[in-house]
Order: C-alpha cells, then sequence, then structure tokens
C-alpha cells in the first residue's frame, strides 16, 4: 500500500470533521516544517462573510487531528481546529 500523497491530490479532497459531521472545505494551503519536510497542518478558506465580499479567517488543521484520508474526503477531529491568526501563522496587523 502507497502512504504518499502530493499536495494537489490534498487540494482535491474535502475535509470533513468526524464529530459532527461539519463540512470544512477544500485545502487551500499547509503548514510544513522546512528543515524537516514534514506536513505540521493543513489549511482550508474560511466560510464567505456577509455579501461574499470577505472570508473568515481560514482553518488550521493539526496534522495529529487528522483522522483518515480517503480518495475524496479527510476526515479530522475538529476539536482542536483552530482560525489562523490563533494558531500563529499569521501575525495580526
Amino acid at each position: 500500500m502507497n502512504n504518499k500523497t502530493t499536495f494537489s491530490a490534498l487540494k482535491d479532497k474535502e475535509v470533513i470533521s468526524t464529530t459532527d459531521g461539519r463540512r470544512f472545505g477544500y485545502v487551500c494551503d499547509a503548514d510544513i516544517d522546512i528543515q524537516t519536510g514534514r506536513l505540521c497542518a493543513i489549511i482550508v478558506p474560511g466560510e464567505l462573510k456577509l455579501l461574499g465580499l470577505s472570508r473568515c479567517q481560514d482553518y488550521v488543521i493539526p496534522w495529529e487531528c487528522i483522522a483518515k484520508i480517503g480518495n475524496d474526503v479527510i476526515l479530522v477531529d475538529a476539536s482542536r481546529v483552530m482560525r489562523r491568526e490563533k494558531a500563529g501563522i499569521i501575525k495580526k496587523k
């Protein structure tokens, strides 16, 4: 069995919570430790705000929260999912 996948393959998968069935959306980015090459988290865009003119902060899903990567979906434990700012990936302006 091949346990490898590409980032472009991850972007085609929808992220869904195993706890409540919530659909987060599709992977748009990743947080990678460049020294080890380890994938630390996947990033999913936040929901559209009023009138669709802007978005809420992105969701950051740590690697440890990923329960299963299937053919079409990524199942995650939503209890540790954070917004991008809280995860410390970007700083508040």
